[in-house]
């Protein structure tokens, strides 16, 4: 049983930042791959940023850039920092462990 929570959404204005954090407990080994996905209302759930089990990490063109994965082995948590937020970011950030476990989901929302 793997368990998998975000946090560190919320509302900021344009061109502002956010870090969202996602911790992974349970029956789960570092390192893991895991990657970042957001859906936006009326919109598919898509694959914005992933990081690989041997850290290397890859992005849509959309956010490459402005956003940046990193995981901490240490403490089974990883990260999406969000740069130069744009109010078309505006979407449920979702978590995905090892391509199986998911969270719960989190809002970012980009408006002046």
């Amino acid at each position: 049983q793997v368990q998998v929570v975000e946090s560190g959404g919320g509302l900021v204005q344009p061109g502002g930042s956010l870090r969202l954090s996602c911790v992974a407990s349970g029956r789960i080994s570092s390192p893991y791959r895991m990657g970042w996905y957001r859906q936006a209302p009326g919109q598919e759930r898509e694959l914005i940023a992933y990081i690989a089990s041997t850290g290397a990490t890859s992005y849509i063109d959309s956010v490459k850039g402005r956003f940046t994965i990193s995981r901490d082995d240490a403490k089974n948590t990883g990260y999406l920092q969000m740069n130069n937020l744009k109010p078309e970011d505006t979407a449920v950030y979702y978590c995905c462990v090892k391509f199986v476990y998911w969270g719960q989901g989190i809002q970012v929302t980009v408006s002046s």
